[in-house]
């Protein structure tokens, strides 16, 4: 093993929707985080790995920090402060358009930090110009002094080689945490449900979304293919009867684009089935929240 190995945590924390997964899938350079236009569409700290000889980085991809409304957001608001704790590098995602004042009491925490804070200012190809840019960062800096800050445009692929580099300068020297070809520490239903749920997050409307879960309850991988049974779980018969759609039009579409995009992540035939069922308020039911893995 090479004696200058270095190896850390890198965990990405940050407001919904400036753009934390799609900065974490093209640093991993894998699609690895689901990336939609609705807020709360990552629910569980996700691992990328990236493993060169030289070098693993352990990437955390924490749910937008929100000020709770029940039981489940507090959980995945402890998961965001969890990584302040455990982290080597930092990183602060924030956008162009995002309010800086935004969940100040989070921001005063991360000021405190003693590692590394990169503070990632996304979407920089919507603003107008240099000055526009130079304001922007300036205000930040008055609330994360300490941060280095790193104009990105992460669906563009802009200036994120170099945020790369950096955090790879500041990995503390040593051995690797998981294997050297692990790509993420997630089992592979884990990224079932997440595709699953994705398109359900893409094709319905309102707050039906949220109150949904995915629990594959059969995975049987064989040579020649993969057979997925998945149930999603909703709160009440009207959202049953919608993700159904008339005349089960609405699941078999959401069946159909999963199971696309399962195939290209397994690289194998699917064949899978979906079932919905009733879930009474399962958000704020203890033993619910830790059958869904929300609660340990």
């Amino acid at each position: 093993m090479n004696e200058n190995h270095k190896s850390g945590f890198v965990n990405i924390v940050g407001n919904p929707n400036v753009g934390k997964s799609t900065l974490m899938n093209d640093l991993v350079g894998e699609r690895i985080s689901i990336i939609t236009q609705k807020a709360q569409t990552t629910r569980h700290r996700i691992m990328g790995i990236v493993n060169t000889d030289d070098y693993q980085i352990v990437f955390s991809d924490t749910p937008g920090v929100l000020k709770p409304n029940y039981k489940m957001q507090e959980a995945m608001r402890e998961f965001s402060e969890g990584a302040l704790t455990d982290a080597d590098v930092l990183l602060y995602v924030t956008d162009v358009v995002e309010d800086p004042t935004k969940n100040a009491d989070f921001l005063a925490k991360v000021a405190k930090e003693t590692v590394p804070v990169l503070l990632v200012i996304n979407k920089v190809d919507l603003l107008k110009g240099q000055d526009e840019l130079e304001s922007t960062v300036a205000r930040w800096k008055e609330l994360l002094p300490n941060a280095e800050v790193f104009p990105t445009s992460a669906k563009l692929h802009f200036n994120t080689d170099t945020l790369m580099a950096r955090i790879v300068e500041l990995l503390p020297v040593a051995p690797p945490y998981f294997g050297k070809d692990a790509l993420t520490d997630k089992p592979a239903r884990f990224f079932v449900t997440e595709i699953i749920r994705e398109k359900l997050l893409l094709n319905l409307d309102k707050e039906v979304p949220y109150s949904v879960e995915v629990v594959v309850e059969k995975f049987d991988e064989k040579e020649d293919g993969i057979h997925i049974m998945a149930v999603i779980y909703v709160e009440r018969d009207s959202q049953k009867g919608i993700i159904i759609g008339k005349g089960g039009t609405m699941l078999k579409k959401v069946g159909t684009q999963a199971r696309k995009d399962i195939e290209t992540f397994f690289g194998k035939h699917v064949y899978l089935e979906l079932f919905v069922k009733v879930e009474k308020d399962w958000r704020n039911r203890d033993n619910k929240l830790r059958a869904f893995g929300y609660i340990e």
